[in-house]
């Protein structure tokens, strides 16, 4: 059995490097998805938080960068307490086109249907807001 893999695409008005930064900065991630402890921009762990700061335990997501090709690809593993202990692997994919850039985000590491039928609604609410930001 093949292994399902969720793919995105999208196209974006702004150069490869503004994307870049809407999804690697702390500041920029933040007004899309979800804050985050730290810059995604080197081989490191990170956590994302909650938007409850009254939580004494903010963590909400975490993983581990383990690619960084500025501004053309980002890989990193993505998990949280609803995935049971599978880690997955998210990557971001630049590319330059005509007046802006095409971002193709996969991910990958989901075997139940249900948690990839969440995720799956969840990347098209986070990338439209994405969207929003770069028009």
């Amino acid at each position: 059995m093949t292994e399902p893999v969720m793919i995105k695409t999208i196209y974006l008005k702004a150069a490869p490097e503004k994307v870049w930064r809407f999804i690697t900065s702390k500041e920029k991630i933040a007004l899309w998805f979800h804050e985050v402890d730290r810059d995604l921009t080197s081989k490191t762990p990170f956590q994302y938080l909650s938007f409850h700061d009254d939580k004494e335990d903010r963590k909400l997501m975490w993983g581990e960068v383990l690619e960084v090709d500025p501004p053309h690809k980002l890989v990193h593993t993505f998990t949280h307490q609803w995935l049971e202990g599978a880690i997955t692997t998210v990557t971001w994919e630049l590319v330059a086109v005509e007046d802006g850039t095409q971002l193709t985000m996969t991910h990958s590491g989901m075997m139940a249907l249900g948690a990839l039928a969440d995720h799956d609604k969840g990347w098209d609410e986070h990338l439209l807001r994405l969207r929003m930001m770069l028009s």
